[in-house]
């Protein structure tokens, strides 16, 4: 079916939109496949608002005798309403929107239509991969290997093809291994630390079940993980109770008898459903127009958000400070390893990596840890806080992790080398985008519908000059010491940035501080200049 088909009709003026931060206007509105374009057509205005179908949450209308409104509530969380004349036309807009929006073919999305001209789909795709990050640690390759064991995804559908595994352990013994590991995702290294050659793992649960089954050969790989060492941590991101709960299904834990070299720490974080219905509570809280500060606080505190933050960081300080200050390994997991194990790792190794602070870096990182790490980006993203659907596998994670790291940015003002401009530029992508780099649920499917040869790379765009200078911090000051942030809840605070970003109150916020960057910069310039001067 062509997009033609869903355009009853394709376009409509003398509409007025009302949106946030601007006056009414009155234009054309015009749909396309992947697009709503809004044509101011006042005297003397030229303004256009173009809005990605895509990022559509939920749609209301509203018939009123001969004309209706329609409600645009965005995964951005801006919220636009369009006055139509004509109550068959606003009918068919609104149709035309509610069908392409929910379009689930990844082929039909914008990025596969997405041809900017300074970018080439003959440029390399990503800025990472496996065999890259493990040819640029020289220190892994006495006690570590690069295995393609996964080359064809069989062993683990949601693995890359190749993964950094010890040395001393060979594909057979992985592939015993991942049967006993859910969804195949057995033990792979994600980082070591060069400060004392300790390092993180991260997989899935064990499948132990009721009956405690033990496999050897998932023993000898995490003994093989600690060689040289008398003991290792695993962090557990279930509660003990969930664990013991999950054997009852298939699942479990690694049992003291048969793991005697480690000790488990069980840390729990919320995910899937809990986690999403948090973000709802949370969004309609900053939507509260009550002006009632009781009230106003009430709501956010109900709605456990900065006590997911919270945990997310504090687990995440107890996974650094076990390899950075204990000097011990550890292997991270939760039930499946693609939600908050990743969203741990990640935050784990900004805090005791200076190298995942540059802005480079840091992109970098989360291509490793979640892109190729195997983040089902399309199931988690789907919908965000404003969807009247039944909740199916939405989960806020990643943006939980931009909230994260918004946190340690807001702490330490002079550690990062990127600004909350790209925080929030990658919480609007990863809903809604003109780049493949969050499409699918993993690179196996990314590469069976060819989303590295026909779509351009976000993290690529992102490093181009003029997009690096904007998104670079002009108040970096590189540290090779680990940063610990603090997660006591007065230094927690709402990402005002993100969740109120369409209030009158953080666009005069974002005005100062772009003045304040602007001033910075050309301080810098100054400096350079003079110390050029002097030394001529």
């Amino acid at each position: 079916m062509e997009f033609s088909d869903h355009i009853k009709t394709a376009n409509v003026d003398d509409v007025v939109l009302r949106q946030p931060l601007h006056p009414p206007s009155r234009g054309t509105v015009c749909i396309t496949g992947h697009h709503l374009l809004f044509s101011d057509r006042d005297e003397g205005s030229s303004r256009q608002v173009l809005l990605l179908l895509r990022n559509i949450d939920a749609i209301e209308k509203r018939i009123s005798g001969s004309s209706g409104t329609i409600t645009i509530k965005c995964k951005d969380l801006r919220v636009l309403h369009l006055d139509i004349p004509g109550m068959e036309q606003c009918l068919n807009i609104a149709h035309s929107i509610e069908t392409l929006s929910c379009l689930d073919s990844v082929s039909e999305m914008y990025p596969f239509f997405y041809r900017p001209p300074d970018l080439s789909l003959h440029n390399q795709w990503g800025l990472s991969s496996p065999e890259k990050h493990y040819s640029q640690i020289k220190e892994l390759h006495d006690k570590w290997r690069l295995s393609t064991v996964n080359s064809d995804y069989s062993l683990c559908p949601s693995y890359p093809p190749a993964v950094i595994v010890p040395k001393s352990t060979d594909d057979d013994l992985l592939k015993k291994v991942a049967k006993f590991r859910q969804g195949g995702r057995f033990p792979v290294l994600c980082y070591y630390h060069r400060k004392n050659g300790m390092v993180i793992m991260r997989s899935s649960q064990p499948l132990t079940g009721a009956n405690r089954k033990r496999c050897r050969e998932d023993e000898h790989l995490l003994q093989a993980m600690i060689d040289g060492s008398d003991k290792g941590y695993i962090i557990d991101t279930r509660s003990s109770q969930q664990a013991q709960q999950a054997r009852l299904t298939g699942g479990g834990f690694e049992s003291k008898s048969s793991y005697s070299h480690w000790k488990r720490l069980h840390r729990q974080m919320e995910r899937g459903k809990a986690l999403q219905e948090s973000l709802i509570k949370l969004v309609e809280a900053c939507g509260d127009e009550s002006h009632n500060m009781d009230r106003w606080l009430s709501k956010l505190e109900n709605s456990k958000w900065l006590s997911h933050v919270q945990t997310a960081l504090s687990t995440a300080g107890l996974l650094a400070e076990c390899v950075e200050r204990d000097g011990h390994s550890v292997l991270v997991h939760g039930s499946e390893g693609t939600d908050s194990t990743l969203l741990i790792s990640t935050l784990a190794q900004l805090i005791m990596d200076p190298c995942c602070r540059t802005l480079e870096g840091f992109l970098a990182l989360l291509e490793r840890e979640w892109v190729q790490a195997g983040h089902p980006f399309q199931q988690r993203c789907a919908r965000s806080a404003y969807s009247h659907a039944r909740l199916q596998q939405e989960s806020p994670v990643f943006l939980l992790m931009l909230d994260c790291v918004w946190q340690v940015w807001r702490q330490f003002p002079l550690a990062l080398g990127f600004s909350e401009a790209l925080l929030l530029r990658l919480a609007n992508e990863v809903y809604a985008s003109n780049y493949g780099t969050f499409l699918c649920n993993s690179h196996q499917e990314r590469c069976a519908l060819g989303v590295t040869e026909n779509t351009h790379c976000l993290f690529q765009a992102l490093l181009r000059p003029m997009e690096r200078d904007y998104y670079s911090n002009p108040l970096y000051e590189p540290t090779e010491l680990a940063i610990w942030p603090s997660v006591h809840p007065q230094s927690l605070q709402l990402w005002r940035g993100f969740f109120l970003r369409w209030t009158e109150h953080t666009r005069l916020l974002e005005e100062a501080q772009e003045e304040i960057r602007n001033m910075v910069i050309e301080w810098g310039k100054l400096a350079l200049s003079d110390a050029l001067s002097m030394n001529t």
